[in-house]
């Protein structure tokens, strides 16, 4: 009996506590993130999604905060392991923020590994791609698209279908491994739409069989595909979010020259979120990022490297968004056919992905 009353105890005094957090003003959060000093981040590659000037845009609007940045080529699981791996670290690997896939938010509060935070715009994120109690919140979206060495690629893919012909043999790549990145399960599920599948557990299994023929037909190379090894000739077709090949595209400058396809079929969009680890040795500086990507500011960031943020819509019907970072776009016409999977699509094709790959296709991705 005593237990059990010294435990509601602790739940009231946790709920009131919760409360108190919830009540902060971005002053005192402000406040309390310059008296931490440093932010730490994980897997936020500085040509996904602007994120490089994002990231310099936090820093001159707190230059009192410092910016630790681990491993940013890891994927969306990659990050939820390393919460649970430093648990009782509050040291430098361990990160107080995380970017993942929409699977991954939803399991990662499952698994108590987040705490809630509601930004000030909170209203304007859609309730469609946000955790009601503020554990995990979408960001940004775009969706999967081919982008081409043309130096290598006499006839540009215009279609999954294509990527099966013999002329590009040894050629096409996917942007991450199959097993642990966001960008590639749902690649997967894409190619598996374009096959004509349902969305969900289906387009999972129907992908990984386009992808069996695709490794079978010798066009699959097992090398996680980059700017890099596409200009250098190892994988001169990557499979990635149209935000991903746009900003590699700038970043080779026309050396290689490249294209950026939007696939007529299979056309997929993908969600990203946002979430601030339980354990966060620095969880008012990551409140403070929150803030600040959910801002004008953050959300043109994010526009300005082809990601269009959760408050897309919002913003311009205020008039927020410059025209020339609409013209920088690909045309709207390629994302009207774009198909937004539930959270229940992307699980059950999350799940058919990573635990059919070996056994279907076969192709350790490294």
């Amino acid at each position: 009996m005593m237990l059990k009353t010294a435990l509601g105890t602790a739940s009231i005094v946790a709920m009131l506590s919760a409360s108190v957090v919830s009540a902060q003003s971005l002053e005192e959060i402000e406040a309390a993130a310059k008296a931490e000093g440093t932010l730490t981040t994980i897997a936020l590659p500085h040509s996904w999604c602007g994120y490089g000037a994002v990231i310099e845009g936090f820093k001159a609007k707190y230059p009192e905060i410092s910016v630790n940045e681990l491993n940013p080529d890891a994927g969306s699981a990659d990050e939820v392991e390393a919460i649970k791996a430093n648990k009782d670290n509050k040291g430098p690997q361990a990160p107080d923020v995380i970017d993942v896939g929409l699977a991954f938010g939803p399991q990662a509060k499952a698994e108590g590994l987040t705490q809630p935070h509601k930004v000030a715009t909170w209203d304007e994120i859609p309730d469609a791609v946000k955790d009601a109690d503020g554990h995990w919140y979408g960001d940004y979206y775009g969706v999967m698209a081919f982008m081409v060495n043309k130096d290598l690629v006499e006839n540009v893919p215009q279609d999954w279908a294509d990527l099966l012909k013999p002329e590009y043999a040894g050629q096409v790549a996917l942007a991450g491994d199959p097993r642990a990145s966001n960008q590639a399960i749902l690649a997967v599920l894409a190619a598996g739409l374009a096959n004509g599948a349902a969305p969900g557990e289906e387009a999972g299994k129907a992908g990984l069989e386009f992808f069996k023929q695709l490794n079978a037909a010798g066009n699959f190379v097992p090398v996680i595909g980059k700017a890099g090894t596409l200009a250098q000739g190892t994988t001169p077709i990557v499979i990635a979010w149209d935000y991903n090949a746009l900003s590699w595209k700038d970043e080779l400058a026309g050396n290689p020259p490249v294209e950026v396809v939007v696939p007529k079929s299979g056309v997929l969009a993908g969600v990203y979120v946002q979430a601030i680890s339980a354990f966060a040795p620095q969880p008012n500086a990551a409140k403070l990022w929150m803030e600040y990507l959910y801002s004008d500011e953050g959300q043109l960031g994010w526009l300005k490297g082809y990601c269009h943020p959760a408050r897309f819509n919002a913003m311009a019907a205020a008039g927020k968004i410059p025209q020339e970072l609409l013209d920088a776009l690909p045309p709207a016409a390629a994302y009207e056919a774009a198909y937004f999977p539930t959270l229940e699509e992307v699980d059950a094709n999350k799940a058919a992905v990573t635990g059919g790959w070996d056994s279907v296709v076969g192709a350790n991705v490294e």
